[in-house]
């Protein structure tokens, strides 16, 4: 029989472990067992959860992780209806939070995965041999479509290979999204005659459900690279149906606003591997963007390589997605993040960039000089000798080395 697999952490059990995952077994599919008639019972049971595993963790504060298998014939092969039934009532029964789900193969035939993954963006941008970096609009709220193609020009000149919007940046009037893409696809065609260097601009795709997928194909159709999604706004089911839309065949990029409500506590909700790893790339984003362990909003480091993990993890199933350590990156965090997410990563800066006393281009180059000189073997003290822009960096807001 085909199963999903859930793992839960559960905490504060009163009794026994293996009796409570027996209840959730049953509560989640048939209900009740042992009162059932006989003949009831033959029929359900191709119906029933089963308790895989119960690994007690501590008995003095109740705390086991349990697998239970559910059916594939109880729900349909979508994300909506697998949540609900692996995690539906039992989200609001106390302590317990859902780690993993392992899929049956035919159960992930339903899932798109990226689109283009880690190799097909490597490919827009012909670089194949370091982490991409990516930076972000500053300070556009309120402003005209003048000053986001100025800061986009400075970010591309500065050797940024990606731009995208501020995910706060929603449709208004004096930056309409139709307007940023053709813009942003003039001065983006501008800088590459001029330095040879492609950029890619990710336009945030916003308003209601209904009105998503006829943006995002007006997008494909002005020429748009990317879409900014935020997907936790609205739904890993709304992802997966814009990756699967034919006449949009963009990169996705998932941005993890709000998603902190039901991922930040150790007693409730989803791990982070689950949600920002494993489930974003089944749905089909081929950029995946979550705290880095050492800025501004920083994630526990386990669990930040627990989701670049999911990400990139070999699936014949599906391509890989770039994870994007993000939230208080300056050059001198460049080794700690090549020493932690490779070189199949996305290095994703905002005040890091902006806020170089050079401005936007020093910023970009001094992050594209931190990574070769990472690359080459160098420190970034040593490296910055012969590289100002990076020697700036590092005076203002310090450096962090790895050595093997």
């Amino acid at each position: 029989m085909n199963e999903i697999i859930a793992t839960y952490n559960l905490k504060d059990i009163k009794g026994n472990p293996l009796k409570k995952a027996e209840e959730i077994a049953l509560g989640l599919t048939v209900g009740s067992w042992t009162d059932l008639p006989e003949l009831e019972q033959t029929q359900l049971q191709k119906h029933k959860g089963k308790v895989v595993s119960v690994e007690e963790i501590s008995d003095t504060e109740g705390e086991a992780l349990i697998k239970v298998a559910y059916p594939q014939l109880n729900f349909s092969a979508d994300l909506p209806a697998i949540l609900t039934t692996v995690f539906g009532k039992l989200s609001l029964d106390g302590k317990v939070k859902l780690i993993d789900l392992e899929f049956p193969e035919s159960l992930k035939k339903s899932f798109p995965g990226p689109r283009f993954g880690v190799e097909g963006i490597r490919g827009k941008l012909n670089v194949f041999d370091r982490p991409l970096l990516m930076s972000i609009f500053k300070g556009v709220i309120g402003r005209n479509i003048d000053y986001l193609a100025n800061q986009l020009s400075s970010q591309a000149l500065g050797g940024v290979d990606i731009v995208k919007d501020d995910e706060i940046l929603f449709e208004n009037h004096l930056t309409p999204m139709e307007e940023r893409i053709q813009i942003g696809k003039r001065v983006l065609t501008n800088t590459f005659e001029l330095t040879g260097h492609r950029t890619l601009y990710a336009v945030n795709l916003t308003g209601r459900s209904s009105q998503l997928r006829e943006k995002a194909r007006k997008a494909a159709e002005l020429g748009a690279d990317l879409l900014l999604f935020n997907v936790f706004g609205y739904g890993l089911d709304i992802l997966q149906e814009l990756r699967e839309d034919e006449e949009i065949g963009l990169p996705i990029m998932a941005h993890p606003a709000v998603s902190g409500s039901f991922l930040s506590s150790d007693n409730y909700g989803f791990s982070h591997s689950l949600i920002l790893g494993k489930l974003l790339r089944y749905s089909g984003a081929d950029l995946s963007l979550f705290p880095s362990p050492y800025g501004s909003v920083a994630l526990e480091k386990e669990k930040t390589l627990s989701i670049k993990h999911e990400l990139l993890k070999d699936d014949e199933f599906y391509k890989k997605s770039f994870p994007v350590p993000s939230a208080g990156i300056h050059p001198g965090l460049v080794p700690l993040l090549m020493n932690d997410f490779g070189i199949e990563s996305v290095i994703n800066a905002g005040g890091g960039v902006h806020g170089h006393p050079g401005g936007a281009i020093a910023g970009g180059k001094a992050f594209r000089q931190a990574i070769d000189v990472h690359l080459n073997g160098q420190t970034l003290v040593n490296g910055s000798e012969t590289n100002p822009e990076l020697k700036t960096a590092i005076e203002l807001w310090g450096y962090k080395e790895v050595y093997s």
